[in-house]
């Protein structure tokens, strides 16, 4: 398939650039895929959807505030820094603006949130075929321990603010995150509140976390014309052995297993295709591209944003929306067109979509 099957014309009005006000207060469009049909909810309204039995899946993984401010010391030139690996303490492949002035030598020196000097450098020490920037810390015995004072959360570029305010670092969070990685948050799960999952479980549905540290694998672009040619980026996962035992037991007796986001889905189809279908015990690395034509073996039902024209992430709900066949586009692009159509918030403090 193409990467331009998978564009769509998006009004600019419907970008969301702050969450609602009370998490679960976000629409719902219930896909249900098999009938083709939709249905217009609030998200509040999922446990009429859930049944007792099902397994929720979370994304547990924890934002980190991994975008930094930096100068130039000679000059005062500006640099932002994305965190995006880290390869040993103080040393860490970054997403780098602008790179042009970033040569391998350039020294950056940081600045923390108020833009006061910290004493902190970086210098370049590699550049790869991307452009990334591999930086070599000092002025700290680790960088990441620095982040709650000099980092700020790391937005995606189509919210528009200078800088993440103190409300960002507390929402673009997820109530049950509990695991630092993330540079960027696993948006479906931030709809849910601790008295929704409460109502959740008192429906009988088991509720258990995987952890999927979203990279650049979630939310680089597809630039290859085929989608054949994409190579996604690798992220760090694990599933403990209280949530491989839940999943597998739903499995084997019948009962659904309900992905919250599309993280969620590449941890559990990971260990799957690693496993012969099975969910055990594991922890590694990812860089798993779903896209339609696609079997899934864990995953039975899906909670998810909307997601950017041409990305990974509209690229596996299609091929949800038709496992193991190709017009998944074609039902999932409809879906969207009546979403615009409905004014629904889409990307990452937008709306949600469960697909059935």
């Amino acid at each position: 398939m193409r990467t331009a099957d998978f564009n769509f014309e998006l009004p600019a009005g419907l970008i969301a650039q702050h969450p609602v006000a009370r998490r679960d207060d976000s629409r719902l469009l219930v896909l249900h895929r098999h009938e083709k049909r939709l249905e217009h909810r609030q998200f509040r309204d999922i446990v009429d959807f859930l049944q007792p039995g099902d397994v929720l899946v979370l994304n547990d993984s924890r934002v980190i505030p991994a975008r930094l401010r930096g100068l130039r010391p000679k000059t005062g030139g500006k640099f932002e820094v994305l965190l995006i690996r880290e390869n040993a303490p103080n040393d860490c492949w970054t997403l780098l603006r602008p790179g042009k002035n970033a040569p391998i030598g350039e020294e950056i020196a940081f600045v923390d949130t108020a833009g006061k000097p910290t004493g902190i450098r970086g210098t370049v020490i590699e550049i790869n075929d991307e452009g990334h920037r591999r930086l070599k810390f000092s002025g700290t015995h680790n960088i990441y321990d620095e982040l709650d004072s000099c980092g700020e959360m790391p937005l995606p570029p189509y919210i528009q603010r200078a800088a993440g305010s103190s409300a960002d670092k507390d929402r673009y969070q997820t109530v049950f995150a509990r695991t630092n990685g993330s540079v960027a948050a696993p948006t479906a799960g931030l709809h849910f509140t601790p008295e929704l999952l409460d109502r959740i479980r008192a429906r009988g549905v088991k509720i258990c976390f995987v952890t999927l540290h979203v990279g650049l694998g979630t939310f680089l672009p597809v630039k290859a014309e085929n989608l054949s040619r994409h190579k996604m980026h690798e992220e760090r996962f694990e599933i403990d052995e209280a949530t491989a035992r839940t999943i597998s037991d739903a499995k084997k007796s019948g009962r659904r297993v309900i992905a919250v986001g599309t993280t969620t889905v590449r941890t559990l189809e990971s260990v799957a295709a690693k496993n012969a279908g099975n969910i055990n015990v594991y922890k590694g690395e990812t860089n798993i591209f779903i896209y339609p034509p696609f079997r899934f073996q864990v995953v039975d039902a899906l909670f998810t944003n909307f997601h950017l024209p041409c990305s990974t992430l509209l690229m596996l709900v299609s091929a949800f929306a038709a496992p193991g066949e190709t017009h998944g586009r074609e039902t999932i692009l409809s879906a969207y067109a009546e979403a615009v159509k409905m004014r629904y918030r889409f990307f990452s403090y937008g709306d949600a979509m469960l697909i059935l």
